[in-house]
């Protein structure tokens, strides 16, 4: 069983996490920092080539958590065209195009061997989609789609795996091909979830980043810091709040606690 809330507080630590988070405070060194940034499109493409199309569930809760996709229709079979922002190997892309022949996708990532698969796929047809290969922090999404074209585009698990201080490059680059009046749709991973909890002393590369053993890298966001990255690029804030979830697994009795932050962001 599981249950969620939603809301502005972030989650309350038992005394034990704090004491195991203030002990750790050893930074990786600066040059093991710079190799993983120069590495990182190697890392998340070994990362595929390990576990290819079977790492990621499908996500065909979607739709659900974000209404935003059925409600943005001005009228009923209005055709959309929508951005997701590192598609990875298609676990959200496809789900969305089974279920709704509605939509016209755009669908970019940062791994050559990803996208790849997404063409791969038996459900892939370019009348349908266009996949491409972008590092969003410095390839120009205006070369592959036309300004003020796009009406939702989607950030999911996406934003964590860039370094903190390129984020803010990925939102102003999504700003440009989005209409005016239309959303970012945000979900990621939030302060103290279970996984941060978990990364071993020598993991940590600065304030709620870290580093996976495979050399990918995750961020942990507060609901003030996404706030600020996304207005400091011009975007309004709809919504944007924690979702706390406990995983109850009885027959071991663990409870895990999963925090993610989940948003959307208007271009006025």
């Amino acid at each position: 069983g599981a249950f969620q809330n939603k809301g502005h507080s972030a989650r309350v630590l038992s005394p034990e996490e704090v004491e195991k988070l203030a002990k750790d405070q050893v930074l990786v060194s600066e040059f093991k920092q710079l190799k993983l940034e120069k590495e990182a499109q190697k890392n998340w493409d070994l990362f595929y080539k390990r576990n290819s199309t079977n790492f990621f569930k499908d996500r065909h809760w979607t739709t659900r958590e974000f209404q935003e996709l059925k409600a943005c229709r001005e009228f009923a079979d209005q055709k959309l065209t929508i951005l997701e922002a590192g598609c990875g190997v298609g676990n959200c892309l496809f789900p969305l195009l089974e279920e709704d022949l509605n939509i016209f996708a755009y669908a970019c990532d940062f791994s050559p061997r990803a996208v790849e698969y997404v063409k791969k796929n038996a459900l892939y047809s370019t009348e349908r989609c266009k996949v491409f290969q972008c590092d969003l922090t410095k390839d120009n999404l205006l070369d592959h789609i036309p300004a003020d074209s796009v009406d939702v585009a989607t950030l999911i698990f996406v934003l964590s795996a860039i370094h903190p201080d390129k984020m803010h490059l990925v939102l102003r680059n999504i700003y440009k091909v989005l209409k005016p009046g239309k959303c970012v749709l945000f979900r990621d991973y939030g302060l103290y979830d279970h996984a941060m909890l978990r990364f071993k002393s020598g993991s940590k590369l600065g304030e709620n980043f870290y580093v996976r053993q495979d050399g990918t890298r995750s961020y942990f966001f507060t609901e003030e810091f996404l706030s600020q990255l996304f207005k400091a690029e011009g975007y309004e804030q709809v919504v944007n709040e924690y979702v706390q979830r406990e995983t109850v697994n009885r027959k071991e009795d663990l409870r895990v606690p999963r925090v993610f932050l989940q948003s959307k962001f208007q271009k006025p």
